[in-house]
Parts: C-alpha cells; structure tokens; sequence
C-alpha cells in the first residue's frame, strides 16, 4: 500500500532555503571577502539548485505543481529552462528507451551510423568526454553545445518548447537582476562558478545508466552516502529513484536499506560502492563506446 503524501515536505523546504542562502552570500558577502571560496560555494549551490528541481518536478515539496515550480523559479543553471528539464526528464522516465540514441532525451550514447559520419576531431572529443575527466572538464560545454542546438531545432515545430524558453525569460532576469544590482561577485567567477556547478552534475549522470538488452538493468546503484550523495539527494540510488519516482530524495536510503537485494536483482547487479570507486575505475578510462554497442536500428 503505497504511503500518503505529506502536504508539506518540510526537509525539501529547508533545504531550499539553505541552497538560497549559499547562492546569495557567494555572490555578495563572500565575494567580496574570498573569491575562491565564493566561487566554489556558488558550485555547490547552484548544483544544489539542479538537484532540488529535479524533486520538484517530481511532484515536491507541495501537492500544487505551480507552486513546487515557484520554489525554483530562479534560473541558477542559466541554460536549463524549468519547464523543458521537466519535460525531458520525464521523458526520460520510460526504461523502455533508457539510453536510445534518439528517444531518451538524456542519453549519452550515439546512433553508429551517425558517429561513423563525425570527422576524427569530433570523435576525439566525445571519446575524451567519455572519462569522468572529460566530462567534468569538457561535459559542461558539450552537453550545453549540444543541448541549446536540440532545442532551437525542437522550438521550430513545437510551440511547447518555445513555451518553455519563454518561462525562462523572466527566470533567468531575475538572475542578471541580482548580478547588476546586488552581488559582489565579478562575472567571470559567476560564469566559472555556473560552470563547475554542471561540472559536478556531471559526475551524477556519468554513469547512471548503461547499455543492456533488459531495461530494468541500465539504471544503477551508487551505494556512496557521503557528500556527493547529499548534492545529489540520493540519486545515486538511481534504480530506487526509477522504480518510485514520486518518493522524496529523503525515502530513498531507507528503501534501498530494506530490500537491497531485491534492487540489485531488479537491475542485475549494476552497482558501484562509492562515488571514490567510480573516479578511480573511470577517471581516465571510459567506461561506455560513444556509439551505443547494442543499438539495433527501428525496422521501417
């Protein structure tokens, strides 16, 4: 019997304004006082920020989807409209595409065909981005690069997308507002700042999911509970996030702890023990191809 939502989800509220209160004071007070420090803070809270709309467009912390969105309305990603993370990511949601080329929309995999047609230079960058170096030093850039032409692409022929850059507009003034008229910080560390906060996402979707013929085992388990897990409100626990989408990033340990066995037999074992296995199996060794290994073309 599934459990009753809380009307209030007060854990995601707190750490709302604790991801608010970091983002502020590292780009006023703190910048003026140690840049360096305010830059990393900035990171670390503007990863955050990603983190938390991640719950919210999952349905948290209220019952009311307008008010959840409200709760993130700043754009801190700067590049990632609220309104098209929501609809992408939940697209991403059906394990029945997870890591197709073309219809999961957060997938890192290429069509071979289409990777055979790249010349050398671009196939030696994806094959870089394909570290965890690579992608935390390259991945930002690519994945924006890459992300922004989609999606002038997609707002062409669907005015939804168009709707959701329109949403962004004020979201994102509302950004240069507090840069022109409040923070401290010069731009170029904001920019630096922004960049290592999608730097360090990157580490979260590195691996989360890997190519297999089973779509319950390309999503995996990180079993890592120490800061990084935090940053990213236990998504690490990946395959517990996709088997219930709807529970808070607070549930998740607990249902991992509980029927452990039962998630590693759900995704066949694909699981690391700690974000520290991950750097030192895969910092400079790919762990996937870029064309997607086991990719069989839709039959016309």
């Amino acid at each position: 019997m599934a459990e009753p939502r809380r009307a209030v989800e007060w854990p995601t509220l707190a750490l709302l304004v604790l991801c608010y209160a970091g983002w502020g004071l590292a780009t006023t007070w703190l910048a003026d006082l140690a840049l360096w420090p305010a830059i990393a803070l900035l990171a670390v809270s503007a990863a955050l920020h990603s983190s938390l709309s991640h719950e919210v467009l999952h349905g948290h912390p209220f019952r009311n989807p307008v008010a959840n969105a409200a709760t993130v309305f700043p754009a801190l990603s700067i590049t990632v409209p609220y309104l098209r993370f929501k609809a992408t990511h939940l697209a991403h949601h059906r394990d029945e595409i997870l890591t197709d080329p073309y219809d999961d929309p957060e997938s890192n995999f290429m069509d071979p065909t289409a990777w055979a047609r790249l010349p050398r230079w671009r196939q030696t960058f994806l094959r870089v981005n394909n570290t965890l170096l690579g992608r935390i030093l390259l991945g930002p850039a690519i994945g924006t690069l890459s992300w922004l032409a989609a999606e002038a692409r997609s707002a062409l022929r669907d005015p939804q997308v168009l709707r959701g850059w329109l949403w962004h507009i004020p979201a994102l003034a509302l950004v240069v507002w507090w840069l022109a008229e409040v923070a401290a910080i010069p731009l170029w560390a904001f920019m630096l700042g922004t960049y290592l906060s999608h730097s360090l996402l990157k580490i979260r979707t590195f691996l989360e999911h890997q190519s297999h013929e089973r779509p319950r085992a390309r999503t995996v388990i990180i079993e890592d509970r120490g800061p990084l897990a935090w940053l990213f409100l236990n998504n690490n626990l990946h395959v517990v996030h996709h088997m219930h989408p709807n529970r808070p990033w607070y549930d998740l340990p607990a249902l991992y702890a509980a029927r452990r066995d039962h998630y590693l037999r759900r995704n066949e074992a694909y699981r690391y023990g700690s974000y520290a296995e991950v750097f030192r199996r895969h910092f400079r060794r790919a762990k996937d191809p870029v064309p997607h290994p086991l990719w069989h073309p839709p039959v016309e």
